[in-house]
């Protein structure tokens, strides 16, 4: 299946739009993809608020599915692609935080007003190409601001991770947070505590995106959400580290000159190796009195243990959470690296989160000292090993040995072991050598 392109996702939306209001509805562009299109961004995607009601929408489209009927919530499928159809709605009476005990049908107006944010209270109509702006929105857009729709702790009430997004709108957008919002936010950040950790975990996803992860971490941080959603970083910004290989000071300042220079491309997980490659400095600091220098021994196993607890805790899948944690684990290697055996060396290259700890090892050097000589070694090294399919596989196993009178138990994993160590020195280099020399240790 081709992916459609932004123009023709944009051309069935305004279709989607002309349909509902042929037959007689009230029909909108709302939130995100309106915002964005005033800022001059491609939309991702399109949500329609409407006065059509779920059943009158099913009749109207052939290929629906009831995502949240009682709220009003339809998703309508068009040529393999998916958008979400809401009645206008007013809600109240909010119990825990999230979900309204009330919602009644209203006009669009009220479906504005019940929104978060002001910029992503407004509704546009693709056909006469008019905007709509019942919340002051469209002022707070040019005016670059995030202000909640209407009082602030009502608003946050509503849905305590409205918190969060507002953080992550500022970040995301390089808006300011309005004056009574962010204090707002100050105020209340502890009940983001009450959110379910999948709900804050998406949310994080998202705020630790380049190119703005490190304005989202401050952010996190002079809001006080951090010390609620990572108490454990919210830890590193008080802790300093030795100027020789850290001029930038505390270890929460690195991460945040890392996060600056995360690759527009950044794979999922490195943002969060990045946070968490050093979570344990805090618990691990020790200074020389002597010197004055500051040590953090072990603070790469402690921190992968760490991490996969704060991980586990955040509801990742197990597969990411065991690939950062093992960046942790094996971070503070690479600065080895140019005295390395060269099998070691390509034990090293030849793990599979290996591409996932050498862009860690690039930023931990951009983000402190700025010395690139390993990463530089380490990155011609493994051009070399691409080169060499032959390598990756081992010359022997245990089935080999077996045939060789051998009967399995440690003394056999240590003599693969030292096969493989042997293979990878470029000592032995075929398996006809490496038979011959187990036979010469009979």
């Amino acid at each position: 299946m081709v992916a459609a392109t932004k123009t023709e996702t944009r051309k069935l939306a305004t279709e989607i739009v002309h349909r509902l209001q042929a037959a007689g509805f009230a029909a909108f562009w709302v939130g995100g993809c309106v915002r964005d299109s005033l800022l001059g961004r491609e939309p991702g995607d399109y949500d329609i608020s409407t006065s059509a009601r779920p059943d009158d929408i099913e009749k109207l489209f052939p290929h629906t599915v009831p995502v949240g009927r009682k709220f009003g919530v339809v998703i309508v499928v068009e040529d393999e692609q998916q958008f979400q159809i809401a009645t206008f709605r007013a809600e109240a009476d909010y119990q825990d935080g999230r979900r309204p005990e009330t919602v009644v049908f209203a006009n669009a107006e009220a479906d504005a007003e019940r929104r978060d944010f002001t910029v992503n209270g407004l509704f546009f109509d693709p056909i006469p190409e008019m905007l709509h702006d019942w919340v002051g929105g469209e002022a707070d857009l040019r005016a670059r601001v995030i202000r909640t729709i209407g009082a602030p702790e009502e608003r946050f009430a509503e849905d305590h991770l409205r918190l969060l997004r507002a953080v992550r709108f500022a970040a995301q957008l390089g808006f300011a947070i309005g004056p009574e919002t962010f204090a707002a936010v100050q105020a209340h950040a502890a009940k983001i505590k009450l959110i379910s950790a999948e709900r804050v975990r998406d949310e994080l996803i998202k705020l630790f995106q380049p190119p703005h992860a490190a304005c989202g971490l401050k952010l996190l941080h002079e809001t006080g959400l951090l010390e609620h959603v990572l108490p454990e970083i919210a830890a590193t910004v008080t802790c300093e580290q030795s100027p020789d290989f850290h001029p930038e000071g505390s270890v929460f300042n690195h991460l945040c000159l890392m996060l600056q220079q995360l690759p527009p491309d950044a794979p999922p997980s490195l943002p969060w190796a990045v946070l968490l490659h050093d979570v344990a400095k805090p618990l691990t600091a020790s200074r020389d009195e002597a010197t004055g220098s500051i040590h953090f021994y072990e603070h790469e196993k402690i921190g992968a243990t760490m991490a996969e607890e704060i991980l586990e805790r955040l509801r990742f899948p197990r597969k990411q959470i065991q690939e950062i944690a093992d960046a942790v684990l094996h971070h503070m290697q690479f600065k080895d690296a140019l005295k390395m055996r060269k099998s070691t060396l390509r034990r090293m290259m030849l793990r599979e989160t290996f591409p996932l700890e050498l862009q860690l090892h690039r930023l931990d050097c951009l983000g402190s000292h700025r010395r690139m000589g390993a990463y530089d070694f380490l990155v011609a090294q493994s051009a070399e090993l691409a080169s060499q399919p032959e390598i990756r596989p081992p010359l022997l196993t245990g089935v080999d040995l077996i045939a060789l009178g051998m009967k399995p138990g440690k003394e056999m994993g240590a003599l693969l072991n030292e096969i493989r160590d042997k293979q990878l020195q470029d000592e032995l280099k075929t398996a006809d050598e490496a038979r011959d020399w187990v036979k010469s240790r009979r």
